[in-house]
């Protein structure tokens, strides 16, 4: 059974195959010293993928050094009753009682969910303070910001985000009414959108030069749909956004993402999962764009799991991103692994 009969269970969401991973040859972990703040993955228990804590420590524990992690937003956990405008806290209050467990000490030294990330919808007006509030309130200090993706495209082949937005959400003046009380809250803001929208993102900077805005999976490149086989021409016009994004010194860009079904790489696709290396050489020109343009203070390496997981298996992951900074100084690889995620979610 391969990784396409799969059927999504959330948007562009699939279950990783665990008998394909089992598959790919096991690697001696590079730099197992190295220390990594792993600041995006999710947690979840849905229909045919459950992704908890347990799962989440048996891949930081694959034999790389992560010493904490950040939640990000999956729509996990909401209250299933109240205002609906509150109801996403409850995906903060559960990954705040996952981040008690991990420091407690009981499960390792990792310290999952150090930083957590939900949803508010900055569309509501008014009620969006309110929902500040509670949120801080449920993160007993460890809320750090919000992710209102805006992912849209007109081809049917695409899936939108998860937040169903609408097109051009990100320069709504409802929506910016909104994003406006977050700095002032002392929040940042997880842009999650596609390559075709990196023009938005662009605006948004500029328009809000205080708020800290931490650009998700490099910018979305897609490869499905009208952009399959167009790699060339999407990566073009990805970096000439990249570039112009790079001028806005309050974005930060996460590295990683490129192992989802909607990006350029097929390897999920492939009989048997790639190594390291494989990873490496393929991504290696998206990501080298970013760090050059942005510099490693302002980029960070991100799992993305389990998204990411129906590409390569968690220790073969962070080789490839260790083969991709090989050549970096011993200060750039302790900012991209973990000194810009902890200075930006302030772990």
């Amino acid at each position: 059974m391969n990784q396409a009969s799969r059927t999504p269970t959330l948007g562009s969401v699939i279950p990783p195959v665990e008998s394909w991973l089992e598959a790919q040859v096991r690697e001696d972990i590079i730099e197992p010293d190295l220390p990594i703040v792993d600041p995006h993955h999710h947690l979840w228990d849905r229909a045919g993928h459950r992704y908890l804590l347990d799962e989440l420590l048996a891949d930081t524990g694959s034999g790389h050094l992560i010493t904490d992690t950040v939640f990000i937003d999956c729509m996990a956990f909401y209250r299933a009753s109240g205002p609906v405008h509150l109801q996403p806290v409850g995906e903060t209050e559960f990954a705040n009682g996952i981040a008690a467990m991990a420091a407690s000490g009981g499960y390792g030294d990792t310290q999952a969910c150090a930083g957590i990330v939900s949803f508010i919808d900055l569309t509501l007006g008014d009620q969006v303070d309110q929902a500040i509030a509670a949120q801080i309130a449920a993160g007993n200090g460890r809320f750090r910001g919000i992710r209102h993706a805006g992912g849209w495209d007109a081809s049917d082949a695409i899936r939108n985000s998860h937040t169903n937005p609408p097109q051009g959400l990100y320069g709504m003046a409802h929506f910016r009414q909104g994003f406006a009380r977050l700095a002032p809250a002392g929040l940042s803001f997880e842009a999650w959108q596609f390559h075709p929208q990196l023009r938005d993102v662009i605006d948004l900077a500029r328009a809000f030069p205080d708020t800290s805005i931490i650009l998700n999976h490099v910018g979305g490149p897609l490869g499905m749909g009208p952009y399959a086989g167009r790699s060339e021409e999407t990566f073009a016009f990805w970096k000439r956004h990249m570039l112009e994004l790079a001028s806005c010194p309050n974005v930060t860009v996460k590295l990683g993402g490129l192992g989802m079904r909607i990006g350029v790489f097929d390897f999920h696709l492939r009989p048997a999962p790639p190594s390291s290396q494989d990873l490496a050489d393929a991504w290696r020109p998206w990501i080298e764009t970013c760090i050059e343009a942005f510099g490693a203070d302002r980029c960070m390496f991100e799992s993305n799991f389990p998204v990411d997981k129906i590409t390569t298996g968690y220790g073969v992951l962070w080789n490839a991103f260790k083969r991709i900074a090989h050549g970096a100084s011993d200060a750039e690889k302790a900012a991209l692994f973990s000194g810009t995620a902890r200075r930006i979610y302030r772990l």
